[in-house]
């Protein structure tokens, strides 16, 4: 015998709001029937799934690993229902879109109306979050699709590509080599990098492709490290240091209100691959490509 999907729904409900009368409430159903439920499916597993308390449930070691795997059914439940409304009819309907914080700012805003002209029945759901979440997301099922930045382990995933963006470096305008056609990353080194904080790829991506090591601070202090673009431009018009920034970025004018110039980098290819990704096997990949396509206009 197996758990039904309404039981996996009952101990999802459950583990949200904390309580059997309110997970009933959220679930449309009396008290007695989900507790019924849940005491049926713990007669299934042959364990119990909540330790039930005064000052609310809480989650069995069992129950925790039913509550995961029951994530991941129930979001396939959800696809399933969606792919068989939306047959033939690609981008309509709920499509839960990620997007690292790098990217969302700059290409959204010239992608959206193009999605609403093009998928008028489209819904999208946006998340905007680091790469390393978003992949998690894709991977347990909350998410259809992600728009990031490679190179990245894309193990599970598949993915197609949207575009190259140039990497550049940026600098206080009235730095010295501020005056020069192309910024070297060693020389940027020595005057002192500024990047994201651990997390985004941006930073990786940037030093991977300077062939740098990420900046060291004296002993006893931090590294100076920004949690977003416009703070990490900030910084450098301080006179802070210097960095690098995705090109989609200075075009849609991220740096203009700044006292930064802007350099190519002398280096190698410097860039990172725009793409959008999703689980590999999704009956969401003709969607995710048709995706990548729109966005590539």
């Amino acid at each position: 015998m197996l758990p039904t999907l309404r039981q996996l729904q009952y101990l999802k409900l459950l583990a949200e709001n904390g309580s059997f009368g309110r997970a009933a409430e959220a679930a449309h159903v009396t008290q007695p029937t989900l507790s019924a439920g849940i005491q049926e499916l713990e007669r299934t597993l042959g364990a119990s799934v909540v330790d039930r308390a005064r000052s609310g449930v809480i989650l069995t070691p069992v129950g925790e690993e039913a509550l995961r795997r029951a994530t991941v059914i129930l979001n396939e439940a959800e696809e399933l229902v969606e792919a068989a409304k939306n047959a033939g009819q690609p981008l309509t309907g709920r499509f839960r879109l990620g997007v690292i914080p790098t990217i969302a700012p700059f290409l959204l805003p010239r992608a959206l109306p193009l999605l609403r002209e093009r998928f008028p029945k489209l819904r999208l759901f946006l998340r905007e979050d680091l790469t390393q979440r978003l992949i998690a997301s894709l991977k347990a099922g909350q998410l259809d699709a992600a728009l990031i930045a490679l190179p990245y382990d894309m193990a599970g995933l598949d993915w197609a590509h949207v575009a190259d963006d140039e990497l550049l470096a940026a600098m206080p305008a009235a730095h010295p080599l501020a005056r020069f056609a192309t910024a070297e990353p060693a020389a940027m080194e020595r005057e002192g990098l500024i990047l994201l904080e651990d997390g985004h790829c941006l930073r990786e991506h940037a030093l991977a492709a300077c062939g740098l090591k990420p900046p060291r601070a004296a002993p006893g202090q931090e590294p100076f490290a920004a949690t977003s673009l416009p703070t990490l431009v900030q910084m450098v018009g301080s006179g802070l240091g210097m960095t690098f920034l995705p090109a989609m970025a200075v075009e849609a004018g991220l740096a203009k209100a700044a006292q930064v110039a802007i350099l190519p980098i002398d280096a190698d290819h410097p860039s990172r691959e725009i793409v959008v990704a999703w689980r590999a096997g999704s009956n969401r990949a003709a969607e995710g490509r048709l995706l990548a396509a729109v966005l590539r206009e």
